[in-house]
């Protein structure tokens, strides 16, 4: 267990915005934890969960409590037959290079989610997903510790509460476990059955465009890395957490009367929720590409906000407001924002 004081949360997190941290500490083994909850205890700080910090926004007065740094990383192979593969990956275990891991060995489960920044917990945590697939079709539980009683329990997927972009981990309300559980690692069954059906849009219109029929999970993986590069910037690199804001969520008898009204708008089918491209919705107010308080609305895919020249968080605030209440206007739509905050 490795204790570092007064960390930049904008040297851990890809926007790239936030004070210091008065203590970060590395989790390396699941071991780790009884005593990085004890220190922080100690000392009466409150504790928070960072992976890749590709989905976290830092403020200016940074974090007056314990970080923890997950890096619990291992891929291990629980099971094996022709048609179903069991796998325990550790939380802190890179999302991308897991996908990979994956599509190397022919199994389909979790292609469409290539290059995605972050880790696999983070993705357990707000039901990541992209292009038709979520990793709530492929998860069958998460290993945990559990804060309040200091044990390691094991939960599974339907105590979770997954839905588009929540669960128990990061939402309010009744069924919430925000902060209790730190989650250790998660079991993923991943299977032979190719993606079936209509494709998310832009992925069908890769394939069409480049002559390409197979759904094969290297061909899926391959696509949609190619597509999220062309789009999405890379966080090594540019200032930025990728997706900003969620797509609306609307119930089925509201698609014809939307697609009356505003012909052309993409309306879609992830996991149980019918959901409305956000991002179309900020370009159609011409905000595709513009400079806003230091934050540009990417001239590539306007989902996304790139801190090009932010003084602090509250110039990302100025253009997130100035966004959202563009979209209200014209559409009456209220844009949420994806990332946390911490």
């Amino acid at each position: 267990m490795k204790v570092s004081t007064n960390t930049p949360v904008s040297a851990l997190t890809t926007m790239r915005l936030g004070g210091d941290a008065r203590y970060c500490i590395t989790i390396t083994t699941p071991s780790d934890l009884a005593d990085a909850y004890a220190f922080a205890a100690d000392k009466g700080l409150p504790t928070y969960i960072l992976g890749g910090g590709s989905n976290v926004v830092g403020r200016d007065g940074g974090f007056d409590g314990v970080i923890m740094l997950n890096q619990l990383k291992s891929i291990t192979a629980v099971s094996e037959t022709s048609d179903q593969l069991l796998l325990r990956v550790g939380s802190g275990e890179d999302l991308d290079a897991l996908v990979h891991f994956t599509v190397a060995r022919d199994w389909c489960g979790i292609e469409a989610l290539a290059a995605i920044p972050g880790t696999v917990g983070g993705a357990i945590m707000q039901n990541a997903g992209a292009y038709g697939q979520e990793i709530a079709q492929v998860l069958l539980g998460v290993d945990v510790y559990d804060t309040q009683t200091g044990e390691h329990v094991h939960l599974p997927t339907d105590d979770l509460a997954l839905c588009y972009r929540r669960s128990i981990f990061n939402s309010d309300g009744p069924d919430s476990a925000k902060g209790r559980y730190f989650i250790t690692a998660a079991l993923l069954n991943l299977h032979k059955n190719e993606l079936a059906g209509d494709l998310y849009g832009s992925l069908q219109d890769y394939l069409d465009k480049n002559d390409i029929s197979d759904r094969r999970p290297q061909t899926i993986c391959a696509a949609v890395t190619v597509i999220r590069g062309e789009k999405l910037p890379d966080p090594a690199t540019t200032a930025s957490s990728g997706s900003f804001f969620k797509n609306i969520t609307i119930d089925q008898a509201d698609i014809e009367p939307l697609r009356t009204q505003y012909p052309g708008i993409p309306i879609f089918l992830i996991g149980n929720c019918w959901e409305i491209a956000s991002g179309w919705l900020i370009e159609q107010v011409g905000l595709k590409g513009q400079l806003i308080d230091g934050m540009r609305v990417s001239d590539k895919a306007a989902l996304i906000l790139i801190n090009e020249s932010a003084a602090g968080y509250d110039d990302l605030a100025r253009a997130r407001e100035t966004i959202v209440a563009a979209v209200k206007e014209r559409f009456g739509f209220t844009l949420q924002q994806e990332p946390e905050e911490l």
